[in-house]
């Protein structure tokens, strides 16, 4: 069966007929000679203008070397990309009890209170509020002064008085640390030096009238003993201050200007410091220097360290100025010598 002619759309020129071909070929052919060629010239097939179909081999694609390297590549690439795309576990849900534990986590990691915090819950029980009083006498030359000064703020003058005491007057307020649980504080001997009365509040609010037992003037110390106490009155614990070093963390507790008892943080800044009264009337010796913020009321309060043990008696500020406010400068009494003021060593 004879294969269809393919027939080209080119505007090429036809080829030229046969015998022409075969005229500019032999030259001087026969007349029968050139029959016979046009003859076998159609039989054969047209010539087509399509490129010929590349041959196949009877065994298939024969690939070479590159062919291999690229199947490889291609391989890799696929077994690559299927372990990455293959299907996955979902993530699982949370659930409350997840979100419980993750917050539970991150409260154990991030502990509170702070160690200042709980430094001054161990020590809070045994700092107690001093007031010192003063009576004022009701003789003629304060009467006459009482009665004008009323008068000034348009108040009616008081009534004559035969004299002698009458009202107590509020002198000063400090702080005080007990450390003996049978109602012995120590405190600064300036809070309580004049005074005609001594009262202490302690932490349940219990207010009892106190007497000086002791001082330590060369470091303003004053021992006092309650007359009434609690029942569950729980004493300072102690700390040698041999192996205390600047930086090291401390809080100062008390009643600054009467409000407390507050607690403030700082460290140590030095250690055997010295420090002049303003007046120059006397002059400390040996004091621990902290940043703890301290005010007038801070006196005689504990320096405690993070384990609430106390390491001095708060005794002074130090302001160049006129201001008796706290610029970053406290003193305090180390333990050791507060210790000995009370007649026993602490350690």
């Amino acid at each position: 069966m004879r294969r269809p002619a393919f027939y080209s759309r080119s505007p090429r020129t036809p080829p030229p007929a046969a015998d022409q071909a075969a005229d500019q070929a032999g030259g001087l052919a026969s007349s029968e000679a050139g029959a016979t060629a046009v003859a076998a010239a159609s039989r054969q097939p047209p010539i087509s203008r399509i490129s010929p179909i590349p041959s196949v081999s009877k065994t298939g694609w024969q690939p070479g070397r590159k062919s291999f390297a690229l199947l490889f590549v291609l391989s890799a690439a696929l077994v690559t990309g299927a372990a990455l795309w293959a299907p996955r576990p979902g993530a699982k849900a949370l659930t409350q009890k997840d979100i419980d534990a993750a917050v539970l986590r991150t409260l154990q990691t991030n502990t509170l209170p702070s160690p200042a915090a709980k430094a001054a819950d161990i020590i809070r029980p045994s700092v107690v509020r001093v007031v010192s009083y003063g009576e004022e006498k009701h003789t003629p030359e304060a009467r006459t002064q009482k009665r004008g000064r009323n008068v000034a703020k348009g108040k009616p003058p008081e009534a004559p008085n035969d004299g002698g005491p009458s009202d107590e007057v509020e002198r000063g307020v400090g702080t005080g640390v007990v450390i003996v649980d049978k109602g012995v504080i120590l405190t600064n001997l300036h809070v309580v030096a004049g005074s005609d009365k001594i009262k202490v509040t302690f932490y349940d609010g219990l207010e009892a009238v106190a007497t000086i037992t002791g001082v330590q003037p060369e470091n303003d110390l004053a021992v006092l003993q309650a007359q009434k106490i609690p029942d569950d009155l729980i004493p300072a614990t102690m700390r040698s201050t041999a192996d205390l070093r600047p930086g090291d963390q401390v809080a100062a507790v008390g009643f600054p200007f009467g409000i407390g008892p507050s607690v403030s943080a700082g460290v140590v800044s030095g250690l055997k410091r010295s420090f002049r009264s303003p007046e120059g009337k006397q002059e400390l010796g040996n004091l621990i220097q902290f940043d703890a913020a301290a005010n007038p009321g801070n006196s005689g309060g504990p320096l405690i360290n993070m384990d609430g043990e106390v390491l001095g008696i708060v005794t002074a500020i130090l302001n160049p100025t006129q201001q008796r406010t706290f610029i970053g400068i406290g003193f305090a009494v180390p333990i050791e010598n507060a210790a000995s003021a009370a007649g026993s060593p602490p350690f």
